[in-house]
């Protein structure tokens, strides 16, 4: 551990003991909500990126020194292992490195090299190579062996050549040196297979496509590989050829006599059959995990916004999702997301008359009477817009009713959700529709609690992410996941397993016995009151507790962010001061009269002390923004209605390395192309827009056919 904390702490610029701390904790079983939330003074304030960069840059580490010795037990066993090899392999800083020390000894299938050993040729090998200056025709001659296969002189020197070939491939300075020139110089081509220029039409940008592979971005590069998965194009890395082979021949070619030729001809010879097949495969794996890195980056961005996404809260809501043949399916739910009732109603049904759009008005006015509907959630699937005019065009006043909001959800994943095991789970006796609509409902309610029941790749958001490497992208988007849910809190008494399962220190297993617990018990009357649940021992109760929610609890606490192990602390600052702890709670004028610096101690320091205070001044305070409910243009419905020049308003609902993608109330996304965002250069559309976030935007052009929107957010 100790040569791990002194790397990292070197790379990522931190003090050695801030490493040590942080890697004992996650030894230890914290999670990195955990460590960055209620153990400021450990790491000394580290956040949660600095923390999952330790852990991933330790895993890397272990990664390699056990494949360090792998290769020290191979040579081992092989008995192969000099000193100075150990020492070679010990002191490799990368596996790179590591594999390229490794590579001359590694074990090997039958190659032209290992082929021509077996015919006795290696001693004429490295005759030649040495640049004897004796004739090697005339010294071939001697290994001319017809019962090994080696029928002339010709033939042993090209044997002769094939181990010299391997030994070029295989020296580690000539690979380093190949590896940075590939890396540097080489270009990234596409060109398309031939006959597929229709069935391939939506890969034409890249059928013939060259650019360097320093400045290739990694929207392109993903967008090329697929394109070679499904068929249509054929893809080639490029170097300066000649330049390369006149490297390797500067290293291995030291002279000009006959020996020299040879040694030329082998030089020339493993960069086109060995070098440079290995350059090109590293370097395409190379591009791709950088690639992925972007990508995975880029959606784990979109997919934190949409968690974090701003709630409408504790409100009685009419969800709906629209449609026009089979109707729109309605939910009417209560302040906890319980399903009350459910029906269909016809206001767009083809041939409809207004008898149907009348009946359709009094059902959903009926059902805002009876069941006291604070909100109308309105699903943005087909004929959402249509479905909006009606809903908009309900007189809620002449009837009685107050003003009622009509919000419009982004229902992506709905029909995922509405199918799984998870909603057949908790909706066996109701079909689909009206899970996806209940699902529309509770999206508008608390997007973080309805979304953690959805795979992250389902919810319609990032680039690429089902071609990138799958291990990498679940990491991420657990950590994602789980940063939201804690960041937020959870509500103990309300909260599904789904949810729960994402709190710190948690998993399926526990959520599930606490949900278990609460439906055999009643509602949990305190924090301490987890204890009781089933494989919830004192580490699991540690790591949950801070970020467990009971609303009105008979301790105020319990409904904060405060630690159950800090309420002594609490407890003493209250009775100091002359108050209760009720006194402190949601009291700013009361809280600040508390001076933090008396209670400083070994265990507790200022950050700490500093987030008490402000969760007793806001307790359990929703980091979350307000909801503003977007409204889309009026008379825009379909793609057919918009024209070049109008400006809308929109919201984003994807962002890109190349751009956003707006949704302008049509059912079809525009994409505001990165060019087109601002006056001045943009290299990351992440740090100008978010998802979610409400924008105007003026349509630049049209195309129909292809249903594209190209859309600016700089023109006037």
């Amino acid at each position: 551990m100790s040569d791990y904390v002194e790397k990292i702490a070197t790379e990522l610029k931190l003090e050695n003991s801030k490493v040590r701390a942080t890697i004992g904790l996650l030894a230890e079983g914290a999670t990195i909500p955990f460590i960055a939330r209620y153990r400021k003074e450990v790491t000394g304030s580290l956040d949660e990126v600095v923390i999952a960069q330790i852990r991933d840059r330790q895993a890397q580490l272990e990664e390699l020194d056990k494949r360090r010795q792998s290769i020290l037990d191979s040579l081992t066993e092989r008995s192969l292992l000099t000193d100075e090899l150990k020492a070679k392999i010990e002191r490799a800083l990368t596996l790179t490195e590591l594999e390229d020390i490794y590579l001359p000894y590694r074990p090997k299938r039958k190659t032209r090299a290992s082929a021509a050993r077996e015919k006795g040729l290696e001693p004429l090998a490295k005759e030649v190579f040495a640049g004897s200056s004796k004739d090697p025709v005339t010294e071939a001659v001697r290994f001319v062996d017809a019962e090994k296969g080696v029928s002339s002189a010709e033939d042993a020197l090209a044997g002769a050549r094939d181990i010299i070939a391997e030994w070029i491939s295989e020296d580690e300075h000539a690979r380093k040196e190949m590896r940075k020139f590939w890396f540097a110089r080489s270009s990234f081509a596409s060109s398309m297979v031939k006959g597929k220029e229709t069935e391939g039409a939506k890969f034409k940008d890249y059928f013939d496509w060259n650019e360097n592979v320093t400045s290739i971005p990694s929207h392109r590069i993903l967008a090329m590989l697929r394109g070679e998965t499904e068929g249509f194009l054929k893809l080639k890395i490029n170097p300066p050829e000649e330049e390369a082979q006149q490297m390797l021949e500067r290293r291995f070619v030291k002279g000009r006599n006959p020996s020299w030729e040879q040694c030329r001809l082998a030089a020339q010879d493993s960069y086109k059959r060995l070098l440079a097949p290995a350059m090109e495969t590293e370097l395409r794996a190379e591009l791709k995990a950088k690639a992925d890195e972007g990508a995975i980056d880029v959606f784990v961005r979109n997919v934190r916004e949409l968690l974090m996404a701003p709630p409408l809260g504790q409100k009685a809501v009419l969800a709906v999702d629209p449609g026009f043949r089979t109707g729109c399916k309605v939910v009417c739910l209560d302040r906890q997301g319980t399903l009350l009732h459910n029906d269909v109603i016809y206001p767009l049904f083809e041939g409809n008359n207004q008898s149907q759009a009348s009946k359709a008005e009094q059902k959903v006015l009926e059902l805002i009477k009876k069941f006291d509907i604070e909100a109308i959630a309105l699903g943005n699937g087909t004929a959402s817009r249509e479905t909006e005019s009606f809903l908009r065009g309900i007189d809620y006043k002449r009837a009685g009713l107050p003003s009622i909001p009509i919000v419009v959800v982004n229902e992506s994943g709905a029909s995922i959700y509405s199918a799984s095991e998870i909603a057949r789970e908790e909706f066996g006796n109701y079909d689909i529709t009206v899970r996806g609509a209940v699902s529309i409902g509770r999206r508008l309610m608390d997007p973080l609690a309805e979304l953690v029941k959805i795979d992250p790749k389902s919810i319609g958001v990032g680039q690429y992410q089902h071609d990138v490497d799958q291990t990498a992208l679940q990491r991420s988007l657990d950590d994602t996941v789980i940063s939201c849910v804690n960041a937020v809190g959870v509500e103990l008494n309300t909260a599904s397993k789904q949810l729960l399962s994402y709190v710190s220190g948690l998993g399926p297993q526990i959520a599930a016995n606490i949900v278990k617990y609460r439906e055999e018990n009643g509602a949990f009357a305190s924090r301490a009151q987890l204890k009781k649940v089933p494989r919830l021992g004192p580490k699991a109760f540690e790591q949950c507790a801070g970020f467990l929610r009971i609303r009105g609890a008979k301790n105020p606490l319990d409904s904060s962010a405060v630690h159950p192990e800090r309420y002594e602390l609490v407890e003493r600052m209250a009775k100091d001061a002359g108050f209760s702890v009720a006194d402190l709670v949601n009291n700013e004028a009361n809280s600040a009269k508390i001076e933090v610096n008396k209670y400083v101690d070994k265990e507790v320091g200022l950050p700490t002390l500093k987030d008490i205070l402000k969760e007793l001044e806001k307790p359990g305070r929703d980091p979350r923004s307000q909801l503003e409910p977007v409204k889309f243009a009026e008379g825009i419905h379909n793609i057919d209605d918009l024209r070049e020049g109008m400006r809308l308003p929109g919201i984003v609902t994807n962002v890109t390395a190349f751009g956003a993608f707006v949704d302008v109330g049509v059912h079809q996304d525009g994409l505001v192309h990165v060019s087109e965002m601002a006056d001045k250069f943009i290299k990351d559309p992440s740090t100008f827009v978010k998802v979610n976030q409400q924008v105007s935007v003026v349509v630049m052009q049209v195309d129909k056919e292809r249903k594209r929107i190209s859309l600016s957010m700089k023109r006037k």
